[in-house]
């Protein structure tokens, strides 16, 4: 009896570590109800349902670990896609806070009508807030779950968003970020070893550069998704080249701030 008991516990540990290797590199668990509702919100632009096969919205939520009254921030939201698939998720009890970066005004305003004004884009969503100023001086009028942003990070990096400061803006993020919240990133990934050639030429960034950046604001690396990859992906090609635009390798990397002690 001792020896059976024995040997489930071994077996019992060898598949919770296996579990938690497979956590780290992937994410497998079914979409939450509540995600589900949020997809299906009937408000959702068709523009915006005609992308959730590629953008994979269901499991970049439950990767991001936002959940009903999560506090958010969507970095660099562009035309809200992820912002209002999170004002569903999070309900009446959450608040999402979509960070609108002054150094793109001009380029936003271009595709926009007229007077249009960048803080009511989400006027149909009364726990959503436009935050808008430079991207330096990035802040949150209150403590965060989640930071989340896809497809931008390696636009910090470009002349059009100068002066952006990278370091500046991760170490913003950690101090806006409650103990224990997450920094949630995704975007298009640059052939290994390649740092920051392509940022401004292929808008790609190499995994690893970006990991060691966020890493130096005292972050921890806690998951990686491989649910947005293509292998078909040479990684050489303008990630709006029409041959690959919207099926792009895209790498999605899930950072802690540490809970205090």
């Amino acid at each position: 009896m001792k020896r059976t008991t024995l040997l489930a516990a071994a077996l019992t540990a060898a598949l919770l570590g296996t579990a938690a290797i497979a956590a780290h590199g992937t994410h497998s668990a079914a979409t939450p109800a509540y995600v589900t509702a949020a997809l299906a919100d009937p408000g959702r632009p068709k523009d915006d349902t005609d992308l959730d096969a590629d953008r994979k919205p269901g499991e970049t939520v439950a990767f991001a670990g936002i959940k009903p009254g999560s506090k958010v921030m969507d970095l660099v939201q562009g035309r809200g896609y992820f912002t209002r698939i999170f004002a569903k998720v999070v309900g009446g009890k959450g608040y999402v806070y979509a960070f609108a970066p002054s150094e793109l005004d001009a380029m936003v305003l271009k595709r926009l009508p007229p007077g249009t004004d960048l803080k009511k884009q989400f006027y149909n969503y009364s726990n959503v807030a436009v935050l808008h100023g430079p991207v330096n001086n990035l802040a949150a009028p209150e403590s965060l779950d989640v930071v989340f942003t896809a497809q931008n990070y390696h636009d910090f990096h470009d002349p059009f968003f100068a002066p952006a400061d990278v370091a500046l803006i991760n170490k913003a993020i950690y101090a806006a970020l409650k103990p224990g919240g997450y920094y949630v990133l995704i975007d298009h990934s640059a052939p290994a070893g390649s740092g920051l050639a392509a940022t401004n030429t292929t808008h790609r960034i190499d995994e690893e550069t970006l990991k060691k950046e966020v890493l130096a604001a005292g972050f921890k690396l806690v998951a990686e998704g491989s649910f947005l990859r293509n292998p078909a992906d040479p990684r050489d090609k303008l990630v709006f080249d029409p041959s690959i635009r919207h099926h792009t390798d895209q790498f999605i990397l899930k950072f802690q701030k540490p809970r205090a002690h």
